[in-house]
């Protein structure tokens, strides 16, 4: 019996690739699928080959029929050091992600396998393993100014977007999170990220090897538990989407909130345009 070809994962046409959150995985995708392999070719094999071109990872991908029934996910890839991928973008985007920051990914497989060896898989994750999940799917890193951190982390968008707007250039974002990576392959205003300060500045289209070893030293457990995240519509970030050099783009309440427990603030982006 014949084994189907796997499907090819939705990516981003050419002309999609220029959007600033592919920065970091441009080249990659650009090259996909690798040469020798096709369109249909399984990811992992995809992935694999990717690695092997840029000498390699501390991980190899494999079917998602490896895994075994039971078993946890984060647990079998820090048993065996594979990673089961099925033939999606949610998947491709996570082993891209393993190829150009693969420290971090393992300090958060290391952390989330340890909690499953300490409390076993319930109905409940825990802190530390809740917010690991978080930052996986969800986490963008954020190189900023202070004035600028403090506007985001007090959600005073006028502010952020107003009158520090020129600050964004001196900023550093990079889309950690294969769930939202895989969301903005069909970009809408509501997009938001989880943020993880980042005290090292990078460039998010260069060598990450450095901000991968620090991020990796910073994910401990006592902070991933305390949560600091800060949510941030990725769309709203200067440079990041034409329609966002409107002010009224900022006018949206239900994307643009305030602090929770906090009035919304009377000022407007409009203001400073």
């Amino acid at each position: 019996m014949s084994v189907p070809a796997a499907s090819p994962p939705c990516l981003p046409s050419a002309a999609a690739l220029q959007a600033p959150w592919w920065q970091p995985y441009r080249a990659l995708l650009a090259a996909w699928p690798p040469p020798g392999l096709a369109l249909d070719a399984p990811v992992a094999a995809g992935l694999n080959a990717l690695a092997a071109a840029q000498g390699g990872a501390p991980v190899r991908f494999v079917g998602q029929q490896a895994l075994p029934g039971g078993q946890a996910y984060e647990a079998f890839i820090r048993a065996h050091g594979q990673v089961p991928t099925r033939d999606n973008a949610h998947d491709l985007f996570n082993g891209l992600v393993w190829l150009r920051l693969p420290r971090a990914k393992r300090q958060l497989n290391a952390l989330q396998a340890g909690e499953i060896q300490r409390a076993g898989v319930g109905a409940r994750r825990g802190p530390v393993r809740d917010a690991c999940t978080l930052f996986d799917e969800n986490a963008a890193l954020l190189h900023a100014p202070d004035a600028l951190w403090q506007a985001l982390a007090q959600r005073r968008w006028a502010e952020l977007f107003g009158p520090l707007r020129p600050l964004w250039g001196q900023a550093s974002l990079l889309v950690f999170g294969h769930a939202a990576l895989e969301k903005l392959l069909s970009p809408y205003k509501s997009i938001t990220a989880h943020v993880w300060r980042v005290a090292l500045p990078f460039d998010a289209a260069g060598d990450l090897a450095a901000l991968d070893a620090w991020l990796a030293a910073d994910l401990t457990p006592d902070k991933l538990a305390r949560k600091p995240f800060v949510p941030l519509p990725l769309l709203g970030v200067p440079g990041w989407w034409p329609a966002n050099q409107a002010p009224a783009f900022y006018d949206d309440a239900e994307v643009f909130r305030p602090l929770r427990g906090q009035p919304p603030r009377g000022e407007s982006v409009r203001q400073w345009f």
